[in-house]
């Protein structure tokens, strides 16, 4: 944009004059197609800009005012250290002042600023985004979307004519690309994937709603409106200005978070926020709308990226660059709707012989979803995950209730798809025996991975253990080895013994062909 193009209040931001404290200059002007800000150093300002695209309306000076008192209310949820205050701009003998006691000729949020550095997306393309990160982030999240609010209203754009017709609406939007950065097989096949998700599910989609699932979410949950900032992080730039964008399924959130680091070739990375999510939240009957929102997700960025294409102002190389892109997202939004083979995985060994390392190892690298016996057995009790569960977490009732429950969502997820890790003893027969019989005849390929290690080192990664949700210690692995029923011979051929000792990679290696 020339600089005569730039308004006269956006002008006089630039001037270190405009502002009640010292700024460091020059001053930056940061502009998107929806807004100005303006970086002083401590502080940034945004404006919005008189536009209306349908999907968002800031053209008069009242829904401007109003969606950035709405901006600051919903982004106090995630990110409050930085969103600040509301200002007016007044207008005195033809200059325009920050705050003041005139009418308001304009409104400014005012925000902490941070280094861009603290993205997660500058992060990543800095190679220090690390796999705890993610973990976090999935803590927070979950935490987050405990905190959102529902009710009637917001439930009801859970509704499958609301759901669907923002996808209809992509699709009709990207006809246009078909035989550019959009192929006549995807676009088909990605629609009627689509189609029938809606048709044959709407069960599902009623439970959600029913569930409260429906909540006054984030909406725009990538890596670039996610920061790590003073050893914080923070979920900000929501979507404040289009309800249904912002009314949603946690798992949409949730989605274009795992969609955004596997466009960047990141599975383990999304695999490790996904699992640490569903973890916490116990919402794993929710990942059968994963595929679903995973590819409306990478659509949508598909769309908005062709949109560059018709801009005649956009240079050809940078038209040529976005065809491209938009070109990886489509595919990547086709792929999401391609069948799979799912797979049940049950890890057997004593607490402590390495269970959870080598499954969560094993979740990155095939992109499974790992269950573990621990979580289920106290989200079942109603308890928080890192609260020690007290003799009655573990009466043979409610051990026999968890196995159930970890088996019903295992045998769900792999019929849908899935490779499920179930991390858990299985030291009893029957318990085996059950798994295997189900997986049977649901056509489902099961393996065992029976994790050993010499007792010495199993008791003291017991006495070590921290800041985990495993309730084990040491004094129970006398009683366990007592427990404990030999695999049958009939087992014996599904079994695969690994020495967790020893490194994990290349035995894994031999045992599963990633």
């Amino acid at each position: 944009m020339t600089e005569a193009a730039i308004p006269p209040l956006i002008e006089q931001m630039l001037q270190p004059g405009f502002y009640p404290h010292p700024v460091q200059e020059p001053i930056q002007l940061i502009q998107t197609h929806i807004s100005y800000v303006l970086l002083t150093g401590d502080f940034a300002y945004k404006v919005k800009k008189p536009v209306n695209f349908g999907f968002l309306d800031f053209s008069t000076l009242e829904k401007r005012h109003h969606f950035a008192e709405e901006e600051l209310r919903l982004n106090q949820r995630g990110a409050g250290e930085l969103y600040l205050e509301v200002l007016p701009v007044t207008l005195v003998e033809g200059q325009y002042q920050l705050g003041g006691k005139t009418e308001a000729v304009e409104y400014v949020l005012k925000m902490r600023q941070f280094p861009q550095e603290a993205l997660l997306s500058e992060m990543f393309e800095q190679g220090k985004l690390q796999e705890s990160h993610l973990e976090e982030l999935g803590r927070v999240v979950a935490q987050f979307h405990a905190q959102t609010a529902t009710n009637d209203y917001i439930r009801s754009f859970g509704e499958v004519s609301q759901i669907r017709a923002a996808f209809d609406e992509n699709y009709q939007q990207t006809e246009k690309y078909i035989n550019g950065p959009q192929t006549q097989v995807q676009f088909e096949e990605t629609k009627q994937y689509t189609d029938k998700f809606f048709i044959e599910r709407r069960e599902l989609f009623e439970s959600r709603m029913s569930g409260d699932f429906i909540r006054e979410c984030h909406g725009d949950l990538h890596l670039r409106n996610i920061a790590l900032w003073q050893d914080k992080i923070l979920l900000f730039d929501c979507i404040e200005f289009n309800e249904p964008f912002r009314f949603v399924d946690v798992m949409y959130d949730v989605a274009f978070t795992v969609m955004d680091l596997e466009a960047r070739q990141r599975q383990d990375l999304g695999n490790a926020f996904l699992n640490t999510y569903v973890e916490q939240t116990g919402d794993w009957e929710g990942l059968q709308l994963l595929p679903l929102y995973l590819s409306r997700q990478a659509y949508v960025r598909a769309k908005v990226t062709s949109f560059l294409l018709d801009d005649p102002g956009v240079p050809a190389p940078v038209k040529q660059e976005a065809a491209n892109t938009a070109a990886g997202y489509y595919k990547q939004a086709w792929n999401y709707t391609k069948p799979r083979q799912g797979q049940l995985i049950l890890m057997s060994g004593l607490s402590g012989s390495g269970k959870s390392t080598t499954a969560r190892y094993l979740a990155r690298q095939l992109g499974a979803i790992h269950l573990r016996s621990d979580a289920v057995r106290k989200h079942l009790a109603g308890i928080p995950l890192m609260q020690r569960g007290g003799d009655d977490l573990y009466t043979p009732e409610m051990t026999q209730k968890t196995y159930a429950q970890l088996l019903e969502v295992g045998i769900m997820l792999a019929s849908q798809g899935f490779s499920v890790i179930l991390d858990a003893k299985y030291d009893r027969s029957a318990l085996r025996q059950e798994a295997i019989a189900q997986a049977t005849e649901k056509h489902i390929p099961l393996q065992i991975l029976y994790c050993q290690a010499p007792l010495e080192v199993i008791r003291e990664r017991l006495q070590h253990r921290r800041g985990d949700i495993a309730d084990a210690t040491a004094d129970l692995l006398a009683s366990q080895q007592d427990a404990a029923e030999p695999f049958t011979e009939k087992e014996k051929s599904l079994v695969k013994i690994l020495d967790t000792t020893q490194p994990q990679q290349a035995q894994l290696k031999q045992i599963f062909s990633y």
